[in-house]
């Protein structure tokens, strides 16, 4: 497969190297039925570039043909009360500014459905979900009259579609050629500027500042600031309504409206490709320290005879584990996920367990993978009568 050399946001060529990582598994979220499988699981190549011109950040070695979504991929955050509550949170936000009762919602990448599923239930909404990986055994709710669910990628197809409201929530990301995927969902939507788009993806800007490399990986194509992704809705069509991070800074949320025109100011957010800028050549000259660090921190707990465990096997661990290339340092993962324990994460091969079995092992330390659900899991911890030392990655 040829390199993308140009922008796939904004077309320009001014693009410059940021880091590259020759060995990594292209999936993350596709466990396996066993350590063998798991070790032996498809790679492929990061090698991130930077557009000087607008701001974003892709993967230039990035190949669609590696990616398999289906039923088996395991996504979903929503065990998890803290992330239940940001969910909550957001429908009752898009509620408050938009009259979404009885009207039509079209959710592209819906994962598991539990977003639109609160929607509804919230606002009285109909709607429809796309996604390969929907599962209808996991819902249970009267709202489901109102909504069908497919399994299917979102394209020309679902054009005749005409939403009232159209959401799609950690999806961008996942998409190599960004603007013609904006370009083909602002057609779908035509003469119609009264409809809401809401895109929600993680933000750029604090993966930069934190130097998290385990943000960073093969399903991700692509990585976006709060002004690379304003520039191109705006460039695709779009006015921007609304702009703001959330869930700790981890992630952007855009609202927008189609528009003729497609001018004006755009939120002060946005003004952000200078910073960019800095934070990119910062990261690129200081990743490597923060891995050294990590390791030099890893190899003296293990120095000292202490048992290391991960709480979270999502991506942020199989990114983790693959660039500081750790296997038996890392005693186990846990998730509360269900549909997880038992499985192998791809690349190293580790199980992923309950939290019960914490209480056999008795980790001296527990890294947490993402630092939101830090209080969360230090209850069940301690729910097991269990303090090991909780180490937010950061």
């Amino acid at each position: 497969m040829s390199r993308v050399d140009a922008c796939p946001a904004c077309g320009g060529r001014a693009l410059s190297p940021v880091w590259r990582v020759a060995s990594v598994p292209v999936h993350s979220c596709l466990l396996l039925d066993s350590e063998a499988q798991a070790r032996a699981f498809p790679r492929g190549e990061l090698d991130l570039r930077f557009c000087e011109d607008c701001g974003f950040l892709f993967n230039a070695a990035f190949d669609p043909a590696c990616q398999h979504y289906s039923p088996a991929y395991e996504e979903t955050q929503a065990f998890s009360p803290r992330f239940v509550r940001f969910l909550a949170e957001l429908c009752e936000d898009q509620a408050r500014k938009y009259a979404l009762s009885d009207r039509f919602v079209l959710e592209i990448g819906c994962g598991k459905g539990e977003f639109l599923l609160a929607l509804s239930e919230r606002t009285g909404c109909r709607g429809i979900g796309v996604d390969p990986g929907f599962r209808p055994e996991r819902l249970a709710s009267p709202a489901l009259s109102r909504l069908t669910f497919v399994r299917d990628f979102y394209g020309p197809h679902w054009a005749s579609l005409a939403p009232d409201y159209l959401a799609c929530r950690h999806t961008l990301e996942h998409i190599g050629p960004v603007a013609e995927f904006l370009a083909a969902i602002r057609a779908t939507l035509g003469d119609r500027p009264d409809t809401v788009v809401m895109f929600e993806l993680p933000d750029l800007r604090r993966i930069l500042l934190e130097r998290a490399f385990w943000d960073l990986y093969y399903e991700h194509a692509s990585y976006f600031t709060a002004g690379s992704l304003a520039r191109l809705f705006r460039r695709t069509g779009f006015s921007v309504l609304a702009l703001w991070r959330c869930y700790d800074d981890q992630y952007l949320v855009l609202e927008a409206r189609p528009s003729r025109t497609a001018d004006g100011p755009l939120p002060p957010l946005a003004e952000d490709l200078e910073e960019t800028r800095a934070l990119v050549a910062a990261f690129r000259t200081g990743v490597a320290t923060k891995i050294e660090r990590l390791r030099a921190r890893l190899a003296a707990w293990r120095g000292k005879g202490e048992t290391i465990a991960i709480w979270g096997s999502g991506s942020k661990a199989v990114a983790f584990l693959a660039v500081l290339g750790l296997g038996a340092e890392i005693a186990l993962l846990v998730d509360v996920n269900p549909h997880k324990w038992g499985r192998y994460v791809a690349g190293t091969g580790h199980r992923i367990a309950s939290p019960e079995e914490l209480a056999a092992l008795r980790p001296d330390v527990v890294l947490v993978m993402n630092p939101i659900y830090t209080e969360e899991i230090g209850r069940a911890l301690a729910a097991r009568g269990l303090s090991p030392l909780l180490v937010p990655m950061r």
